[in-house]
């Protein structure tokens, strides 16, 4: 029964980020970097990939930030990136998280899955973990398809399951 759960939770995992993906492809250059700060396309991406990477760690302190992304997002001001990242940076980011997904649960037991994770004020175990970092894919993938509806009236189409993980 646990391979057909890891089976079902990583099929809807990715397609969170298939989804993900879709909304950064779908987004039109002119879109992608307004001057809005934390509310630019750009960022909110990449807010959800630092963060599908920062949850995949097995804890915090083991984190290490993927090639030249930087942690500012652990920032407790809130400070944006030193630069904007394109859709091809991002893009491998997207393929890094998948890659990430996959070697870290490809071994995961009843055991490993209930070892207790903690950031700031957030207490789960390690499968609680994954479902909440899917969740918040899903926000905010909902949000970057909002920003697309609300100014060119359009956005991708939902993603049931993924084949990619």
């Amino acid at each position: 029964m646990q391979h057909k759960i890891n089976e079902y939770v990583a099929a809807q995992f990715g397609a969170s980020i298939d989804m993900l993906e879709n909304a950064i492809d779908f987004c039109p250059s002119e879109m992608w970097y307004q001057n809005k700060g934390l509310s630019d396309f750009w960022y909110i991406a990449y807010h959800t990939l630092f963060f599908i990477d920062f949850y995949l760690t097995e804890s915090p302190e083991k984190f290490t930030p993927f090639k030249n992304f930087g942690s500012t997002e652990l920032d407790p001001e809130g400070i944006l990136p030193d630069k904007v990242f394109t859709k091809e940076e991002l893009k491998d980011y997207i393929d890094h998280c998948r890659n990430k997904y996959k070697t870290t649960t490809e071994n995961l037991n009843e055991d490993s899955l209930n070892t207790d994770y903690e950031f700031g004020t957030l207490k789960l175990n390690f499968f609680e973990l994954i479902l909440y970092n899917m969740r918040h894919v899903q926000h905010h993938t909902a949000q970057l398809n909002l920003i697309l509806r609300q100014q060119i009236d359009s956005a991708p189409k939902w993603v049931r399951r993924s084949d990619k993980i």
